[in-house]
């Protein structure tokens, strides 16, 4: 019975999920991919996705309740415990719709099944706690005015050395709104492809499939999806008419505006969402080189190119820093390697922390700390160096990432500026919509950073060379 229990139960799916989640790099939507197969049904499906993102999201949160009536800390208990605790937990203080009596019952049954592994039955204390969770009256919150870090940490699921940052940098408000905006589910937007149909023309499709979805606010071809969903059921997926991306991301190849016939660079292209932009504004007139280091996010772009039609994009599997893996399939010529090829346009779609995309990735809220933003600050900067050479003169670079930390924005582009002279910076606002125009920034650049406005966390500058 055990090992059906491990075997069969959404629950314990979910668990494995989160235990590789923990003990793994691995993206989450990866590791839920991979065990795809064994979730047949649509209903448990749909059951697996809630408990792994909502516990994610609201781990800080669930830890906190948790600790409060645990005779010791929960860090202290064996890696399976905690996550057994985190998932029953989280049903009890977040899902209404599950009765209480199953939440906990469901957790104990599924602890009994790893008594073996752990080598002793950990059930009857799961039992107590979950129990005791539901008996003891909810605390209050840390006090914002004292202890406003911890406040906001336990509100909203997100680690404390975050909010202590976002504080000392954003002030309260704009902190709690980055922090409230983190933790929130996000909808499914899609952006249409406009070498298809129409967005009217797709959300008619919608219509009369009997899907609620309306236009995004900013982007013409952005339609959210009123009720989340498996996106590849619905129509049009598999003919090519959208593809999946938030509104924020659809505006910045806006700000790059390819021209039909020109040459592009899309480095840190996997798995494609842009560089098929890029080719649906370009008419797929023209080439776009798909630049990425990882093998099987580039057999994504390949896929996603197939079925979205963009046939323009030349994908190249290579680490954009170093020319020698890349440059020459550019080139194509006796010069392999030898002197760089010019491109029209490059888009550096770099590489970061991923903060502005807390909402959809929840796991990486666990695997950061304050040291990442130098890291990938280094690998910014040697990337934006590379490829700088291959552009020609008069053409444009933009830099863009999903953070929404200082040091893999603006400090990248001020830093690249003031080293190498030959660039110029402009702003973005005469290449968006005027309904982008509040999220153009003093400096010229695009951020939807520490604000409420239902799109992922955005940045984008714009370089022209000399």
């Amino acid at each position: 019975m055990g090992t059906d229990v491990r075997r069969l139960s959404p629950r314990s799916i979910a668990l494995s999920i989160l235990l590789s989640c923990q003990r793994t790099d691995d993206a989450l939507d990866e590791l839920i991919e991979q065990r795809a197969t064994s979730i047949p049904q649509p209903r448990d499906r749909s059951l697996v996705m809630e408990l792994v993102y909502g516990t994610l999201r609201q781990q800080e949160t669930v830890d906190w309740r948790l600790d409060a009536v645990l005779a010791k800390p929960l860090h202290r208990l064996p890696m399976v415990v905690q996550m057994l605790l985190r998932l029953g937990a989280y049903q009890l203080l977040f899902l209404d719709r599950i009765p209480a009596s199953a939440a906990v019952n469901e957790t104990v049954l599924l602890t009994k099944s790893y008594a073996k592994q752990l080598g002793r039955d950990w059930s009857g204390l799961v039992n107590g706690v979950l129990r005791n969770l539901i008996r003891v009256p909810t605390p209050p919150f840390p006090d914002p005015a004292r202890y406003p870090a911890q406040s906001l940490s336990v509100r909203y699921g997100i680690p404390i050395w975050l909010t202590e940052r976002w504080l000392s940098r954003m002030g309260l408000e704009q902190a709690e709104m980055a922090c409230r905006a983190s933790s929130t589910a996000p909808s499914v937007t899609l952006r249409v492809n406009a070498n298809r149909l129409t967005r009217e023309e797709f959300l008619e499709k919608l219509r009369q499939a009997g899907i609620a979805a309306r236009p995004t606010a900013v982007s013409s071809v952005g339609v959210v999806l009123e009720k989340g969903q498996d996106v590849t059921a619905l129509p049009g997926f598999q003919s090519g008419d959208f593809y999946v991306e938030d509104e924020a991301a659809q505006l910045i190849p806006l700000i790059l505006d390819p021209q039909p016939g020109e040459t592009v660079l899309d480095a840190c292209a996997a798995p494609g969402g842009k560089a098929t932009h890029l080719a649906e504004r370009m008419g797929d007139r023209g080439t776009i080189y798909a630049v990425d280091r990882k093998t099987l996010r580039m057999d994504l772009l390949r896929q996603n190119c197939g079925r979205l039609g963009a046939r323009s994009v030349v994908p190249i599997v290579g680490d954009v820093r170093t020319p020698s893996e890349w440059a020459g399939v550019i080139a194509c010529g006796p010069t392999l390697h030898k002197e760089p090829p010019l491109v029209d346009r490059i888009l550096v779609d770099a590489p970061c922390s991923g903060l502005g995309v807390l909402r959809r990735h929840p796991e990486a809220k666990w695997r950061k700390d304050s040291s990442t933003f130098a890291r990938h600050q280094k690998l910014q900067a040697e990337i934006l160096v590379s490829v700088a050479s291959c552009l020609r003169p008069g053409g444009v670079l933009v830099y863009s990432t999903c953070s929404t930390e200082t040091e893999e924005t603006e400090g990248v582009i001020t830093s690249f500026c003031e080293a190498y002279p030959g660039w110029m910076r402009e702003s973005v606002a005469s290449w968006l919509p005027t309904t982008a125009l509040p999220f153009v920034t003093i400096c010229g650049a695009f951020s939807t950073m520490g604000n409420e406005c239902g799109m992922d966390g955005f940045y984008a500058a714009r370089l022209r060379k000399k």
